[in-house]
């Protein structure tokens, strides 16, 4: 009997511990031991600059990245394929949208819907190009182009940037390796050799 009201205490202890945690948890800004471990993931190789920006930033500067990111297209099928991440998807099956609009988002795979950017600022009173690469495995490449005057990018400059917007944009400008990487007959991308990385804008 003993042991067993021991037990009993011992669990008590342990629910009121984690019940005690959790109501200070509330009231506490501090995060959480996961999004602390993803913070430290992500600003480790930044350090010692601010921590983790959105790529967009990363290239672009957070007042071009608004206009970037209001201006992208909208995920769209063409021939059963949407636009994928070409590191994380190579084959059809993987770049099948999932029914309705769930489809705008995700794969059947469960990959996200992608697309590149590209900046080419204007010079002498032109207006700034933003180029969409869009990859569909098997179809290869398919570029949507906005131009834009000062006056939009600064209307657009606060457009928020969430993680989870759709498509998912990639600046090339900021991709390792882009003019390395293999692709099959038919997919080269056609901007191969023609971006500039740039860094911290």
């Amino acid at each position: 009997m003993e042991h067993v009201a021991l037990v009993l205490l011992a669990v008590a202890v342990a629910v009121a511990g984690v019940a005690g945690a959790r109501l200070a948890a509330a009231d506490d800004p501090t995060p959480d031991i996961a999004s602390a471990l993803l913070r430290k993931q992500r600003c480790a190789v930044h350090y010692p600059d601010p921590c983790w920006q959105d790529p967009l930033t990363e290239a672009y500067g957070r007042r071009v990245a608004g206009a970037v990111r209001a201006l992208a297209p909208q995920p769209q099928a063409v021939a059963g394929l949407v636009g994928v991440d070409y590191r994380r998807c190579r084959q059809a099956r993987c770049a099948t949208p999932l029914p309705g609009a769930r489809g705008l988002h995700l794969t059947v795979s469960n990959r996200r819907t992608a697309a590149f950017t590209a900046l080419w600022d204007g010079s002498g009173g032109e207006p700034t190009r933003i180029q969409y690469w869009i990859y569909r495995p098997t179809q290869g490449w398919e570029l949507i182009e906005r131009e834009v005057d000062r006056g939009r990018i600064d209307a657009l400059a606060r457009t928020p940037l969430p993680d989870d917007a759709d498509p998912k944009l990639i600046p090339l400008e900021t991709l390792l390796g882009r003019d390395e990487a293999r692709f099959r007959q038919g997919e080269d991308p056609p901007w191969r050799g023609m971006i500039e990385s740039r860094w911290g804008r």
